[in-house]
């Protein structure tokens, strides 16, 4: 009995030893996962972040002011899709331990740093206008933003390191080039 309960404790106390030796410069996340990650998702995540707000509170103009039903059902697809993204990415920079974009930091930020992002005065504009006007404005500027969108999402998955942050961005390209196929043959009907 004495030699089992030996043996037992040697193994267990092997099996401590080796798991405290296989840590690496990757860090767990509260989930359990490894998360290794490097510059590039973190910059990403940081930009990707007031990207999606912008689309969302897009989306929300629309609501408001299209005409189309195609248009307004877009939209809802769009904010649909981008809100959970923008929860995850949040989540993402909390367990690195990095600054979280939010669209309280968009205010005064240098929109044409982005690509695809509206400034100011175009923002203004869309949410002035209505019906039919509005709808052609909401689609010529979300294939801008998508188009913007689409870009960083390439660099991520050519860049990134993190496969959570790879895997959205490969998402991210699949949805929003669909979407833009979608916007610009609504423009043309």
């Amino acid at each position: 009995m004495k030699r089992l309960f030996s043996a037992l404790a040697l193994t267990l106390v092997a099996a401590l030893a080796l798991t405290a030796c296989g840590s690496d410069d990757s860090t767990t996340s509260s989930n359990g996962d490894s998360d290794t990650f490097n510059a590039a998702d973190v910059t990403f995540a940081q930009s990707m972040i007031p990207h999606h707000e912008q689309a969302v509170q897009m989306s929300k103009m629309a609501n408001l002011h299209a005409s189309a039903p195609e248009v307004k059902q877009l939209a809802d697809k769009i904010e649909a899709a981008q809100g959970p993204e923008i929860t995850s990415m949040r989540g993402w920079l909390k367990d690195w331990g990095k600054d979280q974009s939010s669209s309280s930091s968009m205010g005064g930020m240098d929109h044409g740093s982005m690509p695809g992002m509206m400034s100011d005065a175009d923002m203004s504009k869309l949410g002035d206008a209505t019906g039919a006007s509005f709808d052609q404005m909401f689609l010529t500027m979300m294939i801008a933003h998508h188009t913007g969108a689409v870009s960083m999402s390439n660099t991520e998955q050519s860049t990134g390191k993190n496969p959570e942050a790879k895997a959205l961005a490969k998402k991210i390209e699949a949805a929003q080039t669909a979407e833009i196929a979608q916007m610009e043959k609504l423009l043309k009907g």
